[in-house]
């Protein structure tokens, strides 16, 4: 039993702060409910759920650019076969920030393939649209408009690839959100305080309120949960009658110490969360026992790295919602490219070879031709009978030579594959452990299984590489004017999204708010000037001013770009990379005819670009051509000496103000008629809402259950009572 203490505050907009006294019974009883009637009937929703499509992955790839565009086909053309009230998709829908025309024109060709058409919209939303999308010109849902013809209305949240950008804070999403497309929800345009309002739907008398944040730098967020920063609002009448559902684009499992958000943070109200941006399928819901509520982590629907998570088989969810009882059925995807991934320490096969060995390296080979073979047997015996699983599948070999022995060369191997796999550039991959360094007091007794790590620094992004050299550097090579958090994002600006005048405008705006500073302060001999610098930049240290004037210097940047009237599709132009694979390897597309220029060679891009940035120039035609790596590293040192070398913009450079600063990730048919094309609702009674903050404490009466087992048995029986647990 949990007793909360009660807490009441009015707030501005007539809406109520309130904690309820709410006396809960934690133990958890469940019935089914057997009546094949009860399963698609009029009181129950039925969503398609499915998290980072990452349209536009590896497009330019001869074998793998067409994968997901034809997951995402299989997804809608799934939701229209299945007869689904919406769809629900969890954030990165595009793979890139600026996707290409191709990747556009593929996206808006299938939602209207599938999701317009006569087919009736059974459900209403009740809430106050005009909060609920708050991005578009057009603030209602796209199955009211009068001038569109929806059958299959498309929810989704923002993730960390498709974020919005730019001084208007624009993404991919807000273009098919004003075509009337997609309905883009979850968007927070406040650094300082985030407030959830969900978009309440009524089918029936099942009330369904869907909550949605769009992906937010994890630092950020995990500190404004933990500074009561995040509310989420909920109705004010009849809160135990309302399905809660919310929908997250985070980091779910813990790579830093804030850099992720806990399930703790979220509220306990919740029934179900939606867990995006993982990338491991773990669709069948989870109870955290501490907050009451259920978990899915649909994963990504196409595998953008070579990682053992991605291996798992992909899936989408079909929810099933009737009044507060829920079921989730797995749906496994077809269309999906195989991936097989094994680890082989060479340590282990002591029988077979040692680093003494002769001709030990042409063993280890052979080995490792035996392996991938092994998992070519398998993906074949796999796709029998599966006539839309791609016929090449991905293979990945990780190889731990640690222990005295060499590696051999992978290119000449992978040849033996080209026919067969559909990574052959890096089906193998070597890793070796090294020893840690360690101040070692004992001699005599010396654990050394913990001096060895290992070497590859798997999952790291740039800021996280900048924060670990400022940490492990000496004194005299600290940073002493702009912090390692707005260094590192810059380089990211940098790095992700071309920005080449991140940088520079980061130093030049830290250096003049310093400048003025120290001006104010009267400060002139040079000791004191050090010591109050030191101190001013230790003041912003992880502050919402320090994140301002990121925003700022950033918003500068491509306010400069816009000028120059580089404001072009970079993509087109750029090489596909594996952003998110946890190894060092890049992806390269096959090799394209070169003309020695390239079409869109401009804006400083240099000349010779017809072929992809990683293909070698075909010697007798044109200019040598330089690799982009080194392109690009002189770049970002020519950034940092710029700021010495010209003059300040301030002059030219537009101001923004803080509170403007946007965030940068067999049915059966029923005889219903099709719901009457209304105006957008403003709030009704059932509308106004009560603030919950997130880290109330309290425990609600859940009432909810699932019947996740992987049985296609449950798939007609799909509901469960709700639990019997006391309410005082």
């Amino acid at each position: 039993m949990v007793n909360t203490p009660v807490l009441g505050l009015q707030c501005n907009g007539g809406f109520l702060l309130t904690t309820c006294q709410v006396s809960t019974d934690l133990s958890f009883t469940s019935t089914i409910m057997s009546s094949e009637s009860t399963l698609d009937d009029e009181d129950t929703f039925k969503i398609l759920i499915a998290t980072d499509v990452h349209l536009g992955y590896l497009e330019k790839d001869a074998i793998r650019g067409n994968d997901s565009y034809n997951t995402l086909d299989e997804i809608l053309k799934c939701a229209k076969k299945n007869q689904v009230d919406f769809i629900l998709l969890g954030g990165d829908l595009f793979h890139e920030n600026k996707p290409t025309r191709r990747c556009l024109h593929n996206c808006i060709t299938m939602l209207r393939k599938y999701c317009m058409g006569d087919a009736p919209i059974h459900f209403n939303i009740l809430s106050d649209q005009t909060v609920n999308f708050n991005t578009t010109q057009f603030p209602w849902v796209n199955y009211q408009d009068e001038n569109l013809n929806i059958s299959i209305p498309v929810f989704s949240i923002h993730g960390n690839h498709d974020d919005p950008t730019g001084a208007e804070g624009l993404c991919a999403l807000d273009l098919l959100s004003a075509s009337g497309l997609v309905n883009h929800f979850g968007h927070s345009q406040s650094v300082e305080k985030i407030e959830i309002s969900p978009i309440l739907m009524q089918k029936g008398n099942t009330k369904l309120a869907l909550y949605g944040l769009g992906s937010i730098p994890d630092e950020r967020l995990y500190r404004m949960f933990v500074n009561n920063q995040v509310t989420m609002l909920r109705p004010k009448e009849d809160q135990d009658e309302w399905f809660n559902l919310f929908t997250i684009h985070q980091n779910r499992s813990k790579h830093g110490p804030t850099n992720y958000i806990p399930e703790q943070f979220l509220d306990e109200f919740l029934d179900l969360v939606v867990w995006g941006h993982e990338h491991e399928c773990l669709i069948g819901p989870t109870r955290n026992e501490q907050r009451l509520f259920y978990v899915t982590q649909p994963g990504s629907s196409v595998a953008t790295s070579l990682s053992p998570g991605e291996a798992t088989k992909k899936h989408i969810g079909l929810l099933r919602v009737k009044g507060r009882k829920m079921n989730m059925q797995k749906i496994p995807l077809k269309t999906v490219r195989q991936f097989f991934i094994q680890d082989v320490v060479l340590a282990d096969y002591q029988d077979l070879f040692t680093p003494d060995t002769p001709q030990v390296t042409k063993k280890v080979e052979n080995l490792c031709y035996a392996k991938v073979t092994e998992m070519l047997e398998d993906a074949e015996r796999e796709r029998l009978g599966c006539p839309l699983t791609p016929e090449k599948p991905l293979i990945r070999i990780r190889v731990d030579y640690s222990g005295g022995f060499d590696a051999f060369n992978t290119s000449r191997f992978s040849q033996k594959f080209v026919d067969r796999v559909a990574n052959p550039k890096d089906i193998v991959h070597f890793v070796r452990r090294r020893e840690q360094k360690e101040d070692i007091k004992d001699e005599v007794n010396v654990d050394y299984s913990k001096l060895l790590k290992p070497a590859a620094a798997e999952g790291l992004r740039v800021e996280d590489l900048v924060k670990q050299y400022f940490e492990a550097a000496e004194k005299t090579v600290q940073l002493s004017l702009l912090t390692e958090q707005g260094m590192g994002k810059a380089i990211q600006e940098f790095v992700d999204k071309d920005e080449k005048d991140a940088i520079e405008e980061l130093i030049t705006y830290q250096l003049e708010k310093t400048q003025r500073h120290l001006q104010a302060r009267g400060v002139t001999t040079e000791q004191d000037i050090d010591t109050e610098v030191r101190l001013f930049r230790d003041s912003k240290k992880n502050t919402t001013e320090e994140e301002n004037e990121i925003k700022e210097a950033f918003n500068r940047a491509k306010a400069h770009r816009l000028e120059r009237g580089d404001d072009q599709d970079i993509s087109d132009e750029l090489a596909d990379v594996a952003m998110d694979s946890d190894e060092d390897s890049v992806m390269f597309p096959p090799p394209t005819r070169g003309r020695g220029r390239g079409g869109r060679g401009r804006g400083g891009r240099g000349r010779g670009r017809g072929a992809a940035a990683s293909e070698p120039k075909q010697s007798g035609r044109g200019r040598s051509q330089k690799s982009s790596a080194t392109t690009q590293s002189r770049s970002i040192m020519q950034a940092f000496q710029a700021s010495s070398q010209r003059s300040s913009r301030t002059g030219a450079t537009t101001s923004y103000a803080a509170d403007e600063i946007t965030i940068d990730d067999s049915d059966e048919d029923i005889p219903v008629m099709k719901a009457t094309r209304a105006p957008p609702r403003t709030a009704s009674s059932s509308s106004s809402f009560s603030k919950h903050s997130s880290q109330n404490q309290s425990q609600s009466s859940k009432g909810v259950a699932f019947d996740d087992s992987d049985d296609d048995d449950d798939e007609d029986n799909p509901f469960k009572g709700p639990s019997h647990r006391a309410r005082r």
